[in-house]
């Protein structure tokens, strides 16, 4: 076990530490011995020997000094930062939340719905319940959604939504339109699966991390308030549909007139459809939880389709198999920064952003140390109150002369 001390302490324990010597709390080992030399006198308790080798001495620093250094240490390190929004972390962070009502959002499992397709139109086929429908591996994993209810194809219909959920809660499941597209047993007359664009009912969650717990928390500062400002509105937002506060952008441009907004969510990948917002909708508006006179009408963000295309140079070195991985994880890495997917961690697309080709061209090299060169056929994507998606991906790949 790591000894608790006062050494090597960041700026925010360097604050607290002088904190308490400011208020004379003594806080180093010859501090405390003086401290305690000074209450010996002031009782007429006399030493005789005092010197730092002596038994007294010793035994003194064993039984009083030390402990004290650690729950000084321990005070320093972890009770005054707890008492911070700022920097207090898991429980203690849930229990400075509970005082403005909020607590931490658990995890949650995807929900949504795939479109099943059959060759033949006549007659009656039934998808049954507990079908398995997975993605390709996507950097190395696979994920998996299960139908929920047995659904059926009827006569004369060649398509079919079903609805699905995910195998495990998380955020990693919303994945964009066109990646589930395995059936695990293959069902006869089926001749493909895949999610649409608009495929999510519920977007998959991890637990609410603490950062994400501090905004939401923050933001009620504000929001504690008589006036239906953003904040108010970014907090009920926020807490219907369980997406970060930070993840909310307002047009006040007036577009239904006077007293007229548009909030804005931005989804971190995939896109929930419209039914994932409309109670939202409605808790505002239908059920008077807007300000006088207010018309705001919750949205997903505005999308902006761009077509890319990109050149990568690779070396003659590697063999046929290996291309063919290098190809699909470039192409993925590439979709995630278009928030298809969220299994690689490159710079993102933003509203009010410019996104980078030579960014990410930088990104790709880092992660792919195989790629000799990356060229774009397009220039930088700037956004306003929209967020860049990926209309058509051409890569050309060119070996190496």
């Amino acid at each position: 076990m790591t000894e608790l001390n006062l050494d090597n302490l960041n700026r925010q324990e360097k604050e607290f530490k002088a904190a308490l010597d400011q208020a004379g709390v003594p806080t180093s080992a010859a501090a405390l011995e003086s401290q305690f030399q000074t209450i010996a006198d002031n009782e007429g308790v006399p030493f005789s020997n005092d010197s730092a080798y002596s038994p007294f001495w010793r035994m003194t620093r064993a039984l009083v000094t030390k402990p004290v250094l650690w729950l000084l240490a321990y005070l320093v390190r972890h009770l005054m930062p707890q008492t911070f929004v700022k920097l207090a972390t898991g429980s203690m962070l849930e229990l400075l939340a509970w005082t403005f009502d909020i607590e931490r959002k658990p995890a949650a499992k995807l929900t949504g719905t795939l479109t099943f397709t059959r060759a033949s139109s006549s007659g009656a086929l039934m998808v049954a319940k507990g079908t398995w429908v997975r993605t390709v591996a996507i950097n190395g994993t696979t994920y998996r959604v299960r139908v929920t209810a047995d659904s059926s194809f009827a006569d004369g219909e060649t398509t079919l939504q079903a609805p699905v959920e995910a195998e495990l809660a998380g955020s990693a499941y919303n994945l964009a339109g066109g990646y589930f597209t395995v059936l695990e047993e293959p069902i006869d007359g089926v001749t493909s699966v895949t999610n649409a664009s608009d495929w999510i009912t519920t977007p998959g969650a991890e637990e609410e991390s603490d950062d994400a717990m501090r905004l939401r928390v923050r933001n009620q500062f504000s929001a504690v308030n008589q006036y239906h400002t953003d904040a108010v509105y970014r907090s009920m937002i926020a807490e219907q549909i369980g997406i970060d506060p930070d993840r909310i952008y307002f047009d006040h441009s007036a577009p239904r007139g006077p007293g007229s907004a548009d909030a804005y969510v931005l989804f971190d990948t995939g896109t929930p459809s419209q039914s994932y917002l409309d109670p939202v909708n409605t808790y505002i508006t239908d059920e008077g939880n807007h300000g006088h006179g207010d018309d705001l009408q919750v949205k997903a963000m505005p999308e902006q389709v761009e077509d890319v295309a990109g050149t990568f140079i690779y070396p003659s070195t590697l063999t046929a198999a290996e291309l063919t991985l290098l190809q699909a994880d470039v192409e993925q890495f590439i979709r995630a920064a278009f928030r298809e997917n969220s299994d690689y961690s490159p710079s993102r697309t933003w509203p009010f952003n410019r996104f980078s080709f030579s960014k990410l061209s930088q990104e790709l090299h880092a992660q792919f140390a195989v790629l000799v060169s990356i060229s774009w056929g397009q220039p930088d994507i700037v956004t306003e109150l929209a967020v860049a998606r990926l209309g058509t991906l051409a890569l050309t790949w060119t070996m190496e002369a």
